[in-house]
C-alpha cells in the first residue's frame, strides 16, 4: 500500500549519481513500490524561453547581436543539459522497473511536447478546479506505470487565488517560492486520484484506515 508519506519527491536532480552508468546511486535505495515525484526545472523547456532565443525578451532590449548570440549559446547549453538529465532519469526509471511522475508546464510550444518521444499521461489545464492556488496548466508524465482513475468525493475548500501578475513576496516567502507552491489540498487529491490503488480508498476517495490506525488514534485521546 502506498500512502502519501511514502511518495518520494525529487525536486531537482542535478546529476544521476552514476545511476545511468550502472554505478552506485540514490536510485539503489528506491523500491519498485515507491513512486518518484520529479519536479524538474522548466525554465529551459517552457514556451517563454523562445523569446530569449530570438532576442525578443524584455530584459534583452538594447542587446547587440553579439550579446544575443552569446546568450543563445548559454541558453542552449542549459537546454541540452536539462534534456539529457530528464532523458537519463526516464531511462533509469524504466530500466530498473521503477515508477515516476514527472511534471512540467503545459503548452503547445513546450520543448518536450515537440521534441520528446514520451507523451504526457495527464494534462491539467486548470489546477484551481482541484484546489490549487493558480490555474497553472500542467502536464504529467507517468513513467513506468499508468495513472489510476479514482473518484474523490469531497468538497474543495476555498484557496487564495494567485496570479503571476499580482504575485508579491509574503510571509517571508519570495515571489518565486509562492509561484511554485502547491496547495496541500491539490497534492492530496492528485495522489489519491491518480497514484494510490483504488482498493486502498473508501467510497469517498479517502485513504482507508486500518484497525491499528484507529487504535493509535484512540490511544492518543486517553
Amino acid at each position: 500500500m502506498i500512502t502519501e508519506r511514502q511518495i518520494i519527491r525529487l525536486t531537482y536532480i542535478k546529476k544521476s549519481g552514476g545511476g545511468y552508468d550502472g554505478k552506485p546511486s540514490i536510485f539503489d535505495n528506491i523500491k519498485q513500490e515507491d513512486v518518484i515525484m520529479a519536479f524538474f526545472p522548466c525554465t529551459r523547456f517552457e514556451a517563454q524561453i523562445l523569446l530569449s532565443f530570438r532576442g525578443e525578451a524584455h530584459q534583452m532590449k538594447g542587446y547587440t547581436d553579439i550579446e544575443k548570440l552569446e546568450k543563445d549559446l548559454w541558453l542552449h547549453q542549459g537546454l541540452s543539459e536539462n534534456y539529457e538529465l530528464i532523458t537519463k532519469l526516464a531511462i533509469i526509471v524504466l530500466k530498473r522497473g521503477l515508477r515516476m511522475v514527472f511534471e512540467n508546464p503545459h503548452g503547445s510550444q513546450h520543448y518536450l511536447t515537440r521534441y520528446w518521444c514520451l507523451k504526457p499521461s495527464i494534462v491539467d489545464t486548470n489546477r484551481r478546479l482541484s484546489g490549487d492556488y493558480m490555474t497553472k496548466p500542467t502536464q504529467y508524465w507517468f513513467i513506468g506505470f499508468e495513472p489510476q482513475d479514482n473518484l474523490v468525493f469531497e468538497p474543495i475548500e476555498y484557496v487564495e487565488y494567485r496570479t503571476h501578475q499580482g504575485m508579491t513576496a509574503k510571509d517571508g516567502k519570495s515571489k518565486t517560492v509562492r509561484r511554485s507552491e502547491i496547495h496541500p489540498q491539490y497534492a492530496s487529491r492528485f495522489i489519491r486520484q491518480y497514484i494510490i490503488d483504488g482498493k486502498e480508498l473508501d467510497e469517498f476517495g479517502k485513504i482507508k484506515t486500518t484497525t491499528t490506525d484507529t487504535e493509535d488514534e484512540t490511544n492518543g485521546i486517553h
